[in-house]
């Protein structure tokens, strides 16, 4: 039996999951640090659900083999349910009852007793910011309070690991926000967390480092800033005042770009990478000025995690106001 207090919280060696012929998950090896936050990104059918599923022990692995807190997800599945907390994409809570009373039933199914369960009920909902909330009815809260509650329901045993199967799906900008905010506190509280998400920006936001995954397999694995710097240094940004100038200005800057040029029609906007950035920058605009074009807006910037997703995965992108990827 491997000891608890390994290096890395999460080890993966060539996992996969297949369900006849269908390979689910391919061939992952990964390994994640105790005390960090750990996303996992990819379009829909990457794996990513399945992948949580096996670690949280709800599914067996066809092949390859993973240790959670040290313990063999197959071999040593009650070792590892009693180190973890899962959230997944729905609700477990009984709408009828008070967040008080869902977390209060929740200690007692763990056996922490009466008191047990009352004292650790209102320790979550003070640490959660819902002590005010207690008493009300489940069916009464706003989207980001569920989770919010739902997130505390996961730690009722304060567990070493945290599952995090795409936290924020559905909610709205505040709520997602809130849940943010939580998720942070329990990463200062040294709670090693996998997190799934559809979002790219949460995982910007929350991740120490990102997998990238794709039809069953890592096909991408770093910090956010190194992913970053894998598209190779800066790009550029230009808006103009008229979308009757974007494709005049598109050409502007891909003679000054190292990589091919986008657009976006609907922001009047021409993007593109580039190596020298002061160069590119006195370029282009030296000749929108030749050009007679005037720009409402140049930025230069890094990439986002967007593109690099965009770039690795090579799939359809669906553009809204959160950057929002299907996964």
């Amino acid at each position: 039996m491997r000891s608890s207090d390994d290096a890395d919280a999460i080890t993966i060696e060539g996992l996969g999951k297949t369900y006849g012929k269908k390979e689910a998950l391919a061939v992952v090896d990964l390994a994640i640090p105790r005390g960090t936050v750990h996303a996992v990104l990819g379009p829909n059918g990457a794996g990513k659900t399945t992948l949580v599923r096996i670690l949280s022990t709800l599914l067996r692995p066809t092949r390859g083999q993973a240790r959670v807190a040290g313990f063999d997800v197959v071999r040593q599945a009650d070792d590892v349910r009693y180190r973890i907390g899962l959230l997944g994409q729905h609700a477990a809570v009984d709408e009828e009852l008070s967040g008080r009373q869902n977390l209060d039933l929740f200690g007692r199914l763990y056996h922490l007793g009466a008191r047990g369960a009352a004292q650790r009920a209102n320790e979550l909902l003070e640490q959660f910011g819902l002590a005010d909330t207690g008493t009300k009815a489940i069916k009464k809260y706003s989207g980001g309070m569920r989770r919010r509650l739902d997130l505390a329901a996961s730690l009722i045993m304060a567990p070493e690991i945290l599952f995090l199967d795409e936290p924020t799906t559905g909610l709205d900008p505040r709520g997602r926000t809130d849940v943010w905010d939580s998720v942070r506190s329990l990463i200062g509280g040294g709670t090693t967390v996998l997190l799934t998400t559809q979002y790219l920006e949460e995982a910007d936001q929350l991740a120490d480092r990102v997998s990238v995954v794709d039809h069953g397999r890592i096909i991408a694995d770093g910090t956010v800033d190194e992913l970053k710097s894998s598209l190779g240094g800066d790009r550029v940004d230009v808006t103009v005042h008229e979308a009757g100038q974007l494709d005049t200005t598109a050409d502007v800057v891909a003679r000054a770009a190292a990589g091919p040029v986008t657009t976006d029609p609907d922001r009047r906007m021409a993007s593109a990478p580039v190596q020298d950035r002061m160069a590119a920058l006195s370029k282009i605009i030296r000749e929108l000025n030749d050009a007679g074009i005037q720009a409402e807006d140049i930025a230069l910037r890094r990439p986002t995690l967007d593109e690099v997703f965009l770039h690795l995965t090579g799939s359809e992108h669906h553009e809204n106001n959160e950057r929002e990827v299907t996964a």
